[in-house]
């Protein structure tokens, strides 16, 4: 006798007024008036990040139904990446168009988590766009690739306020995304996929032809 297949259910996804409502379509700039874009997302369980083209980071909270703001000190340039991570802390790390990376170490309500913002910059290693940025699960190594092919390893030790940061490896075209695991990076760039072996800082890459 054949199985019954179970019912399909669809479901309609309606866009997320309440989140683009709160995030302003044009910005006043002295006497001009600049349309703002959306240019980088990402989303886990508690919070929607939201990145723009004057450099303000939105950060949705999901539980407080909380839109707060973030953003980088001086030039106004777009962002172009972004990426949550939650661990014992709530983590956003967020690169620009000029190769700039910032850590944003968010406030929590609950015990023994941190109560005080605090921002943890990538010193001037990239000099162009950032393209892929990738977190440990315990949030203490942070890897950014940009568009010109160089990946740079950021540790922090949040406990301390210190990021160290140095350049791993060089690729010869731009980084289109990164995923680390268990001491090893996932690199796939616009010629080639490769694992970077962090520990004996080995290359191997994934399969033999180039990618066209």
């Amino acid at each position: 006798m054949a199985s019954v297949a179970s019912p399909v259910t669809f479901k309609e996804f309606c866009p997320l007024y309440y989140l683009l409502n709160a995030i302003p379509t044009k910005v006043q700039k002295g006497f001009r008036s600049i349309v703002v874009y959306l240019t980088a997302l990402d989303t886990n369980g508690d919070y929607i990040a939201v990145g723009s083209s004057i450099g303000m980071l939105y950060l949705y909270c999901r539980h407080l139904n909380q839109m707060k703001k973030y953003n980088f000190e001086g030039k106004c340039e777009s962002i172009t990446f972004v990426k949550l991570l939650s661990c014992f802390d709530d983590l956003v790390a967020v690169g620009t168009a000029s190769g700039r990376v910032a850590v944003f170490q968010l406030v929590s309500s609950l015990p023994g988590r941190n109560k005080q913002l605090r921002r943890f910059d990538v010193a001037g290693i990239h000099k162009s766009s950032i393209t892929a940025l990738a977190w440990s699960p315990n949030g203490m190594k942070l890897f950014s690739g940009d568009d010109k092919g160089k990946i740079v390893y950021s540790a922090l030790d949040l406990d301390q306020g210190i990021c160290n940061s140095s350049l791993v490896l060089e690729e010869p075209s731009s980084i289109v995304q990164l995923d680390y695991n268990q001491k090893v990076l996932l690199v796939s760039t616009l010629q080639r996929t490769l694992l970077f072996y962090t520990e004996e800082k080995s290359v191997k890459q994934v399969g033999t032809q180039p990618r066209k």
